[in-house]
């Protein structure tokens, strides 16, 4: 009897139970932010409602109707790889009819963002290409252009004919069914359309002409209008070696007199005081003069 016969499943169940849940949460992480940054490109577009990039499928249908890809050929792309994929022998072909649906969308989405097409080679990245892909064009500063070149598959069967609420129409789609504005939210209650000018009230139009009004009769024939008066000539060249004259020699400025100071004037001479005899002395009297000596000749 052979015991170890369970040995080999047993171990494979274990190794399941632990490394299942680990890929599990890498899984649901990865979406998260996929939609995430689908929700990005979602918004640059105009999609009305974040909640679309968060439904799985439906917001690939989405984002094949902004890439002018049909959102039923998106669906079963999906469809044959996730169900026929798993054929044997043939089933890897058949599962990447969905990657090519991808492919064809994200190259239209790319391109209205700017981008070119060798960016879809960070697909071939296991795991994180889409992802980085994306992000990239979340977080980009390009803005949403969808007036680019046709697409390839404009007259085919992978064109986009729908049209949902709440989705921009893209200029590739056919909207001849479905009337001008579709996809776009309606208009605000009780707007019209601009109306043309209207003459006020009591104004009455000319009068019509004449019944027998002739129009001015036509020139005779061999009628020759004037000839137009000549251009006025242009102002003869100088002659060739002829210098200007030279500009007249600045003449140096006259320089001021100083201005004249006025004549100091001296200072005025005080006379000291008369001084006054005090009271009550005589005044001072000179000595007479005494006679000359008889017999002296005088001066």
């Amino acid at each position: 009897m052979d015991y170890n016969d369970g040995g080999g499943l047993g171990a494979l169940i274990a190794f399941w139970l632990i490394i299942g849940p680990f890929l599990l949460l890498l899984a649901l992480a990865g979406y998260i932010i996929g939609a995430w940054f689908l929700m990005k490109v979602f918004d640059k577009a105009g999609v009305q409602g974040r909640w679309r990039a968060w439904v799985p499928v439906y917001n690939s249908m989405v984002a094949a109707k902004l890439g002018d890809l049909s959102p039923w050929v998106m669906l079963g792309a999906m469809l044959i790889a996730g169900f026929l994929g798993q054929i044997p022998g043939i089933g890897w072909i058949l599962s990447l009819v969905g990657l090519a649906a991808w492919v064809l969308a994200g190259w239209r989405i790319g391109a209205k963002l700017g981008k070119e097409w060798p960016l879809l080679l960070l697909w071939l990245i296991p795991g994180i290409g889409t992802l980085i892909w994306l992000g990239i064009l979340a977080f980009g500063s390009s803005r949403w252009n969808p007036n680019i070149t046709p697409s390839p598959w404009r007259n085919s069967f992978l064109k986009d004919t729908t049209v949902w609420q709440g989705i921009p129409v893209q200029p590739d789609q056919n909207v001849a069914q479905a009337g001008p504005g579709a996809g776009y939210p309606p208009a605000a209650p009780g707007y019209g359309a601009p109306a043309g000018y209207q003459p006020p009230a009591g104004y009455t139009p000319p009068p019509a002409p004449a019944a027998g009004y002739d129009a001015p009769p036509a020139p005779p024939a061999g009628y020759t209008p004037p000839p137009a008066p000549p251009a006025p000539a242009a102002p003869a060249a100088p002659p060739a070696g002829a210098e200007p004259p030279a500009p007249p020699a600045a003449e140096p400025p006259v320089a001021q007199p100083p201005a004249a100071e006025p004549p100091v004037a001296p200072p005025p001479v005080t006379e000291p005081p008369a001084t006054e005899p005090p009271a009550g002395e005589p005044p001072a009297t000179e000595p007479p003069a005494t006679p000359p000596a008889p017999g002296t000749p005088r001066p």
